[in-house]
């Protein structure tokens, strides 16, 4: 009883949240007059300068082209979370969006109990059953998974080449299978260019939080950058932060993640690896608009342009031609199967 009470009052709680937050674009629109989405931001929300920022890009992206009315739900601890997607949900929303990993168990739960409704998943984490075999998400689902592994790959080899040095760094937020693969792909990246080479992994903790601990981040990446390290590949969300940082105290470069992040230090940022979460959030927008929504499993890597990295002119100075040829070379033939990149360590 006592939970049940807590639920009602969560949900209470949101939907007043609700209530002040404006649709995407000028003006507040009364709901259920256009296409309504409803988004619900990943652990670190708006200002990450990374994953949420990108989804958020997206939904406004789909407002302006479309005149989808977005509403954002910025969520606390994880039953605000919950409480957030049952709400949207409630409210008959066009499409619900959950932004990061952590929405998986909310989302499958809350899709079979609203099987009306179009949920998508961004980093949606498969599950296994007790055979191994691969739990399908509900029908009316749609798991938006990235192979992250394959940029990574491309960022790794670039580090090799450039870095002058035999170590290479990398800093995760939580220690999970979701980040090995960024892991696993730059290692294997650094190994394909430069046998002989060492990646130094370490990662900012094994809760949540580990996404947003800039302290953490600064701290593992002066250490790392210590021992001889020139450049560090971060996957740590705003714990990334504190990685900028540190390079920009020790001279030394460091390579963003998710989005462009040249802009959080200037001169130290040699590129990012882009998932171009704002593409998957808008594709799906558009789906819906066009009434060819499915749910079910969607990948995106480099031959769905999902993934890339930057070369623009606030990094070309520091990659030479001769190595973004290769890069180039390289991309093509991981599109071409021709280079198969592990997703694990």
């Amino acid at each position: 009883m006592r939970k049940l009470f807590v639920v009602i009052v969560l949900l209470l709680v949101a939907h007043l949240g609700l209530l002040f937050v404006h649709p995407a674009g000028a003006g507040a629109t009364a709901l259920g007059t256009g296409l309504n989405v409803g988004v619900v931001f990943d652990v670190g929300g708006r200002g990450d300068k990374s994953f949420n920022d990108g989804a958020y890009r997206g939904a406004e992206r789909a407002a302006k082209a479309f005149g989808v009315h977005v509403h954002f739900i910025e969520p606390g601890e994880g039953s605000d979370r919950e409480a957030g997607l049952r709400l949207l949900a409630a409210e008959k929303m066009d499409l619900v969006i959950g932004v990061g990993f952590i929405f998986t168990d909310d989302l499958t739960e809350t899709a079979k109990e609203y099987p009306h409704v179009r949920f998508a998943g961004v980093d949606y984490s498969l599950q296994t059953d007790d055979r191994g075999n691969i739990v399908q998400p509900p029908p009316n689902l749609a798991a938006l998974k990235f192979r992250e592994e394959q940029g990574s790959f491309l960022v790794g080899a670039l580090a090799a080449m450039v870095g002058h040095s035999k170590k290479l760094g990398f800093v995760g937020g939580m220690d999970i299978p979701l980040i090995h693969k960024f892991e696993a792909g730059y290692r294997a990246g650094v190994k394909y260019v430069c046998p002989d080479c060492t990646v130094i992994a370490q990662y900012a903790g094994v809760t949540p939080d580990a996404f947003r601990n800039p302290g953490r981040g600064k701290e593992l990446a002066l250490s790392q950058y210590q021992s001889g390290v020139n450049v560090i590949f971060h996957a740590s969300g705003s714990t990334g932060l504190g990685v900028f940082e540190a390079a920009r105290q020790t001279g030394k470069l460091a390579i963003g993640v998710d989005a462009d992040q040249f802009a959080e230090a200037p001169g130290h940022v040699l590129t990012s690896m882009i998932k171009r979460v704002d593409q998957v959030v808008f594709d799906q927008i558009d789906r819906v608009r066009t009434g060819t929504f499915r749910g079910g499993v969607y990948e995106y890597g480099l031959a769905e342009g999902g993934i890339g990295y930057v070369y623009d002119a606030n990094n070309r100075a520091m990659i030479p031609d001769s190595v973004h040829a290769r890069l180039n070379t390289l991309a093509s033939e991981i599109t071409a199967g021709k280079i198969i990149v592990p997703v694990s360590r």
